[in-house]
């Protein structure tokens, strides 16, 4: 579930990209598919897929806006994600026959390891690097993974994935959007597969980005607009320019205040 928490101006040490970035095979299809979700969900404003901070490859240094998963490469670069999907494989052959037989029937841990990550790096902008892109991972996932493509594999998957991510803080720098960031990207792709194959409820993988609320500048309104705005937009709006909304009891108070930003 994501925190749903107000994020302020805040000065920032970071200079990214780390890693100079670069569109794979996945990365534009799976951003795309990933905002018009957010957008349903009203994480992201309408106009997301128009906003340069969002759309971009390298991650905000401003650390009051999150990072989507696919500016995670200009973060973490190359060496930092294999690490995390080697962890993740290591224990996937040290589970249970069931669960790690499918995938030995495949090939061994450095072969897995070698295609997740460039998967991961491909969606996460380090450029082509999981060549078929879109039907190679279909396939791999109507074929190769088909008997685990179920309720009892996926929650498997995901507690491996997760106790993954909790040992691989040290991999994801002192960064604290970084999870939330791999999150938002594992969580969207288990969401295509429950759709997809029918797998039921599952356990998530932690705190998730937090929907973005733009800043309104009241200045640039005429009062017909602000009046003509719902008390739900005014509360947002409020919050996002620092206003405890929870003293102002009605829709003209908060009117009221927002003519007097």
């Amino acid at each position: 579930m994501s925190q749903n928490y107000e994020r302020t101006a805040s000065v920032s040490n970071y200079f990214y990209p780390n890693f100079p970035t670069g569109n794979g095979y996945l990365t534009e299809k799976i951003r795309l598919d990933y905002i018009e979700t957010a957008v349903a969900n009203n994480v992201l404003p309408k106009d997301a897929h128009r906003m340069p901070q969002i759309i971009s490859l390298s991650a905000p240094n401003d650390i009051s806006r999150p990072i989507q998963f696919w500016q995670l490469f200009s973060v973490l670069g190359q060496d930092r994600l294999v690490a995390i999907v080697r962890n993740f494989y290591e224990r996937v052959f040290d589970d249970e026959d069931w669960f790690r037989s499918v995938f030995a029937r495949v090939g061994g841990v450095n072969h897995h390891v070698s295609t997740q990550s460039a998967m991961w790096l491909d969606v996460m902008g380090a450029g082509p690097a999981y060549h078929g892109g879109e039907f190679r991972l279909s396939f791999h996932h109507t074929h190769n993974a088909i008997q685990l493509m179920n309720e009892r594999g996926a929650k498997r998957w995901v507690k491996l994935m997760v106790e993954t991510l909790d040992n691989s803080a040290n991999h994801m720098t002192g960064d604290t959007r970084v999870r939330p960031s791999i999150n938002t990207f594992l969580t969207h792709f288990i969401g295509r597969y429950a759709a997809e194959f029918n797998l039921g409820s599952h356990e998530t993988f932690g705190d998730t980005n937090p929907p973005m609320r733009q800043k309104i500048n009241f200045l640039n309104m005429t009062s017909d607009a602000i009046e003509a705005m719902t008390e739900a937009e005014l509360k947002e709006a409020l919050i996002g320019r620092g206003v405890d909304v929870a003293n102002y009891q009605d829709k003209s108070e908060l009117v009221n205040k927002a003519l007097s930003l």
